[in-house]
């Protein structure tokens, strides 16, 4: 699975972070009783099976890409992350976590790190999700959204400085484009790095109505800008 497959990721501002977290109803037990795989070679069948449950994610269709997902054995990591995904997207928050900690236990890998600190944050269990983003950074250091989501953790434990490093390494790695820039801007605001907003002015082009939404998260977060 990509990283940007992962739509935990690109929480640009408190609102974004906690909206649709209160509720965590029961989902069916399904894949629940199967074993988690950490297998990362996919087939070509297993690939169009994910390629449609994909589609229907960028559909806006959680529920039905989450019953897609079921109707078929889980037989790859790839298929396991989906559904922690999926959980959570659908509001089976402690079932998303259920999954992602048995993926962190079994396969220590940065994705399945990513996806247990971000469901984690998603309850609002900030200073428990830390550790398991900082991780997944470490064990992916290339993943624009893992250093976005890190990036964006740092800001709301009140280390702007950190954030801003996170951010600026995911900007660059994701060619300036998406959330982070709103994410760096809040950073820089924070840390009062006027030379890092001429830069995002000047050679990312950096817009008046995402220095506005900027400003307005870094106010939400205590700074006064």
């Amino acid at each position: 699975m990509p990283p940007s497959r992962f739509r935990l990721a690109c929480l640009i501002g408190l609102n974004a972070l906690f909206a649709g977290c209160a509720a965590t109803p029961e989902a069916p037990p399904g894949a629940d009783r199967q074993r988690v795989s950490c297998m990362t070679e996919i087939q070509p069948e297993m690939q169009v099976h994910l390629d449609l449950v994909d589609a229907m994610i960028d559909r806006g269709k959680p529920y039905a890409a989450l019953a897609q997902l079921e109707s078929k054995r889980l037989s790859t990591e790839d298929h396991w992350l989906r559904r922690g995904q999926l959980l959570a997207m659908t509001g089976h928050l402690s079932q998303a976590e259920h999954t992602f900690r048995q993926l962190v236990d079994q396969c220590h890998s940065g994705r399945s790190y990513h996806g247990l600190g971000m469901t984690l944050l998603k309850q609002s269990r900030l200073e428990e999700a830390l550790p398991y983003l900082e991780k997944a950074r470490v064990l992916a250091p290339a993943s624009a959204d893992v250093r976005n989501d890190y990036g964006y953790a740092l800001l709301l434990a009140h280390r702007p400085y950190e954030a801003a490093t996170e951010l600026r390494t995911a900007l660059e790695l994701n060619s300036g484009k998406g959330p982070v820039r709103q994410n760096l801007a809040t950073a820089y605001m924070l840390t009062q790095n006027q030379a890092g907003l001429d830069l995002l002015r000047d050679r990312y082009h950096f817009g008046v109505d995402e220095y506005a939404y900027a400003r307005k998260l870094a106010r939400e977060l205590g700074g006064q800008p």
